[in-house]
């Protein structure tokens, strides 16, 4: 197992941003990470998350899964109130903007997503919300 794949929360934000992306871009089961800057919807500061993306041209595809939780996860509530958000993939730094996929093009890129990571078809299993995905394209 390498130093990546036992990365979790926000030491996984630590060794990413110190290595680039070097250690904690390539994740569990070959997934791929960025690292996710939100402002917090009750506190303005920045939040940072690393999460599992797939990509769809020059977008980014992320999952508001939170394991298969009841509620979605606090960085998507974070980006519907403020859909201004900053990424880190590997080594590059850059803003984006967010916004969740509608029913059309939901279905396509949720199996772009599954692709990446299989566990999501389970986290869907474990929820009666429909789990968001989120399209992240640079501004």
């Amino acid at each position: 197992m390498s130093e990546a794949e036992n990365l979790y929360g926000d030491e996984h934000v630590r060794r990413y941003r110190e290595t680039g992306g070097e250690v904690g871009h390539i994740w569990k089961e070959g997934s791929t990470v960025l690292l996710l800057t939100t402002k917090g919807r009750k506190t303005g500061e920045d939040r940072t998350t690393p999460l599992i993306y797939a990509q769809d041209g020059d977008r980014y595809v992320i999952v508001a899964s939170k394991g298969g939780a009841p509620e979605d996860p606090g960085w998507y509530r974070n980006l519907e109130q403020t859909p201004e958000v900053e990424l880190q993939v590997q080594d590059e730094v850059f803003k984006a903007r967010a916004h969740t996929a509608d029913a059309s093009e939901r279905e396509p890129l949720w199996e772009k997503a599954n692709e990446v990571w299989p566990h999501y078809a389970e986290y869907a299993k474990k929820t009666d919300r429909e789990i968001p995905v989120v399209v992240l394209k640079r501004e």
